[in-house]
């Protein structure tokens, strides 16, 4: 089906930047949602950015407003989050996913996968 892969994680400094990639692969789809989600240890995963197949909507959690930017090649098949001005407590798993519709027989079902994430660590 789809297989997605998360890279660019790692340790940086608080007010720092960093870029992550999510490249997806096997199955292809016309319209959809890409985007990215964050898990901190004990706490519930939570919404980050997301953008769909056109490249031209996109929508932020209000947390990262103005520092965050989600950006996709449909080309390349991947998708991106520049994360700037990151703060300690933004240290998390980050995964994305991709969110479609998927037809199953004469019904059209809700369909999300997942990476298995990538960890970015803030430090104070």
């Amino acid at each position: 089906q789809v297989q997605l892969v998360e890279s660019g994680g790692g340790l940086v400094q608080a007010g720092g930047s960093l870029r992550l990639s999510c490249a997806a692969s096997g199955r292809t789809f016309r319209r959809y949602v890409t985007g990215w989600f964050r898990q901190a240890p004990g706490k519930e995963r939570e919404f980050v950015a997301a953008v769909d197949w056109s490249g031209r909507t996109t929508i932020y959690a209000d947390s990262v407003k103005g520092r965050f930017t989600i950006s996709s090649d449909n080309a390349k098949n991947t998708v991106s989050l520049q994360m700037n001005g990151l703060k300690p407590e933004e240290t998390a798993d980050y995964y994305c996913n991709v969110d479609v519709m998927v037809r199953d027989g004469l019904r059209l079902v809700r369909k999300v996968y997942w990476g298995k994430g990538t960890l970015v660590t803030v430090s104070s």
